[in-house]
Order: structure tokens, then sequence, then C-alpha cells
């Protein structure tokens, strides 16, 4: 059973759906391409659950396949997963079936087919990517993904979709071109060093020298910039979450997104460590402008999707902080930063859909006493909103508070305005929910007699993701377990000696 090449079977399944999705035989308005895109998702997760079945969490990368892919560059076809990679690959098989359900009717009018299709697509290259050990498949499969992307939010989504695809295209080609200069960069220094290969265990174990590391840390520092968003290269996030379909808006924001922090662990810690360590100053100051410019701006949306957006440009500030304040709480809180909140804003966007459907706008200043007519609706609002606020008892709060004592300990003043977007992110969340759910309807609404609450399908989509906000919430240690021997990991290759903290096991204390 180990002989299958299980990272393969993973990514290759849902391309092989998108391929069947796309070319199945339909009639009009027929659901087959539908229910063919779901089937391949949910074979997908259960490929995923396997793979978490027989994952060691002490026992570094896993389940490696390497095969010569072009010998005189020294690219390899090698894939591997460690307690990152697992993780946000769980994440990526888990959500796209439910956006699948939750957008079942999303996409009727305009090629059910191509939307499932695309989605599928991008999940396995996004799973690529998770996985890729070599560094020109990770390149190559980086830039794939923007193919799914591009259509996803060009041909679904509201009008003006086109130029938000363009722009995001744009934005992403350029972080992809300067990532591209480090690559070949990447190659010149092995072949000098006497051998060319791109495996990620050959790279680390080269001396680049100094200006060399820098100037190439730097290449693919900025382009995972871009794909995550960091300040200032944030600008394509708000129009794309505007114009997109709202499960659009959870693939490209829960899961694409999450490639450019998952690169700056895998590569810029990885591959780049004093690198790294030189250019922190500028990154946390990045990341703290991220969490309070996000914050801020969110405050003032009056759309509900381009304010989720905003506030995901807040989080990914969290998240970069946790991983430039190099310490095991910040490293923990950031992985599990990334996989909360992947799920608490995949809910947002979720029922932000639903209710806009109902509405028939996007628009905060339209909307008015939603929990009189959908009470469950506003309800499971409320609470993936507290989660995105930190909330004690959700599983965001646990990230945050991970992140935010790593901070203190990096500097206290970093840690001081960090907090700050906390305070701000209670006040957006609070303040829509205020008034969008309470409060009487609007004069005139009439749409608002006629809503109805969640249906059946609706909700299959989203109460996984609120079990899980609530379960990782109280007891993260299984999240925690996978991500901290990578962190571990890390902090070593870097260089940082950093002393967990540990927590008396309740029954030794009791024997003694």
């Amino acid at each position: 059973m180990n002989d299958l090449p299980w990272l393969t079977v993973l990514w290759a399944l849902p391309l092989v759906g998108a391929l069947v999705t796309a070319f199945v035989p339909r009639a009009p308005g027929s659901a087959l391409p539908k229910q063919v895109g779901l089937l391949f998702s949910l074979l997908t997760l259960a490929v995923g659950i396997a793979i978490a079945v027989q994952y060691d969490t002490g026992d570094g990368m896993q389940l490696t396949e390497t095969h010569s892919w072009i010998e005189a560059f020294g690219v390899n076809y090698a894939l591997g997963v460690d307690g990152l990679g697992l993780l946000l690959i769980l994440m990526t098989v888990a959500l796209v079936p439910l956006v699948l359900v939750a957008s079942w009717n999303e996409a009727d009018g305009r090629s059910p087919a191509a939307f499932v299709a695309w989605a599928l697509a991008l999940e396995s290259f996004s799973i690529a990517v998770f996985s890729a050990t070599d560094v020109f498949l990770f390149y190559v499969m980086f830039e794939a993904t923007l193919i799914p992307a591009y259509f996803l939010i060009g041909r679904f989504g509201l009008a003006g979709r086109g130029r938000a695809a363009l722009k995001f295209l744009m934005y992403q080609l350029g972080g992809g071109l300067v990532l591209l200069a480090s690559v070949v960069g990447l190659y010149v220094v092995s072949a000098d060093a006497g051998s060319p290969s791109y495996l990620l265990s050959d790279l680390q174990q080269l001396d680049l020298g100094t200006n060399t590391e820098r100037w190439l840390f730097v290449g693919f520092m900025l382009a995972f910039a871009v794909k995550a968003p960091l300040f200032p290269l944030h600008t394509w996030l708000a129009d794309t979450t505007e114009k997109a379909t709202p499960g659009t808006s959870v693939l490209l924001v829960c899961i694409l997104d999450k490639i450019g922090t998952f690169g700056m662990l895998r590569f810029c810690l990885g591959l780049f460590p004093e690198a790294s360590q030189w250019a922190t100053p500028v990154v946390v100051a990045l990341a703290l402008v991220s969490i309070v410019y996000g914050a801020l701006v969110a405050i003032g949306q009056d759309d509900i999707l381009r304010l989720i957006g905003l506030t995901s440009l807040s989080h990914f500030g969290f998240i970069t902080l946790g991983i430039f304040a190099f310490s095991s709480q910040g490293g923990s809180g950031a992985i599990l930063y990334m996989v909360n909140h992947g799920v608490g804003t995949a809910a947002l966007f979720l029922i932000a859909g639903y209710l806009i459907r109902r509405k028939g706008t996007s628009l905060i200043s339209e909307i008015a006493g939603v929990e009189s007519k959908a009470p469950v609706l506003a309800g499971l609002f409320l609470v993936a909103g507290l989660s995105t606020l930190g909330l004690p008892g959700l599983s965001q709060f646990v990230s945050e508070i991970l992140v935010l004592i790593s901070a203190f300990d990096y500097h206290w003043w970093v840690g001081a305005i960090a907090v700050t977007g906390i305070v701000l992110a209670a006040i957006y969340v609070l303040w829509l929910y205020q008034r969008t759910m309470t409060g009487p309807p609007l004069p005139g609404d009439e749409r608002h007699e006629v809503m109805t609450d969640l249906n059946r399908r609706e909700l299959v989509a989203v109460v996984p993701l609120m079990v899980a906000l609530v379960f990782f919430g109280f007891y993260p240690m299984p999240l925690l377990d996978v991500s901290n021997p990578t962190v571990d990991s890390l902090l070593q290759h870097v260089g940082v000696s950093d002393e967990a903290p540990t927590v008396a096991d309740h029954a030794e204390e009791g024997a003694h």
C-alpha cells in the first residue's frame, strides 16, 4: 500500500475529474456535470484522509516521490508532505466539495460544467503546489493555478468581473516573472556548485553567499507577497472578491492565497535562512501595516464581499507576522492561522452568498432585519464573524493568541500594534452584523417578506465549517501535533534557538 504514489493520485484525481466534467454528455439543464464533479471532489477528500491516516507526525517529509524530469537542468518530479503541506492539503480537499455544494445553483445559465471543471482544476494544481519538493515543479504549478483562477473570476460573477480578472492576472503574472528570475538564479548557483538541482533537499545544502541569497530571497518574497497578499501588493484582492462569486472567492482567498504564506515558510525560510532574518524588520513592518490598514479599510466598506476580502488582508498580516517572528509560537500560530482562516472565511463568504442571493444586492446599506426572517442564516453568520474577530472558544482565537505571544516576544510595540487589529476586527464584524441582521427591514424592501431561511443543501455546505470552528477552538492539539515538528525543523534550519513552552502532564503530577 505504501508503494502507491499517493500524492500523485491525490493531485491527478481532481484534474481527471475536471476533464470528465467538462466533456460529460449532458442535456440542457442537466445536473450531471455537477454531480460528477462533486463525486470526484469527494473521492479526492477520501484519498486525502487516507494520506492523513498514514502520516507520522514526527517523521519529517513523507510519502516522497522522486523521478527525473528534465535531467539536463536538474529538474525532478518530486513530491512529499510534512506537517505544513498536509494541513493545507487537507483544508483544500475539504473546502472544494463544500464550495461545489454551496454553489450548486451559482453558475446556472453560465455553463455550470465549466465552473465545476475549473474549480477541480484549481484544486488539483493547489495540491501539487503544497506537495512539490522540487522548486521548478513548484513554479510550474504555481503559475498553472492562474489559469483556472482567471476563468473562475472572469466568467462567473458580477458586472465588472472581466476587469477584476485581468487585474488579478496582471498582478499574479508580475509576481511570477520575478519568481522565475530567482528560480533561474538557483539553477545558476547549483550548477556552479558542481551539479544543477532544483530539489529542496539539495538546495538547502548550498552555500549561496550573502548577496546572492538576499537577492534570491527578494524575488521569492515579492512573488509570495503578491499571492498572499501583503501590503502594498494587495489591491487586486478587494476588486476580485467584490466581483467574483462567493464560491470563487473561497477558492481564491482560502486556498490559492495560502500558497503565498506557504511559500514564505517552505522556500524563504527553507532556502534563504540568513536573508529571511536580514529582511525581518521590513517584513514585520509590512505585516503590521497590513493588519491595521486592512481592518481600517474594511470598516468603511458598503459591499459585503469586498469587506470580507479586506479582512483577509488583515489576517494575512497576522500570518506573515507569525512566520517572521521566528519563534515556535509564531510558526505554529501562523500555520494554524492558515487553516482556521480558510475555514472561518469560507463560512463568511458562503453565508454572505446565500444572503446576497436572497436580497439581490451585496450592499450593506440596502440590507437590514434579516434575523427576523432567517434566524439560522443570521446565527451562523454571527458565529463565523465572531471567529473572524478571534472570540475565545472559536478556532481563530488560538491562532491569534499564538501569533500575538510571538509578536510581544519579538518586541513589545510590535505586539501592541498587532493587538489593534483585533480591536478593529470587533468593530467591522459587529457593525456589519448590526446593520444587516438586526432591526426592522428597510422601507420598500419587497424581498424581505418572501425571504426564506437556509435550506438543507445550504446547511450541508456550512455546518461542517461551523463544527470545525468550534471543535478546533476548544481542542486545537490535532492541528498543533502535525504542525509543531515542521516549525521546530524550520527554526533549527534558520538557526533560531527557541524553547517551546511545555505543559505538565496531569497524570505525572498526580504520580508525584
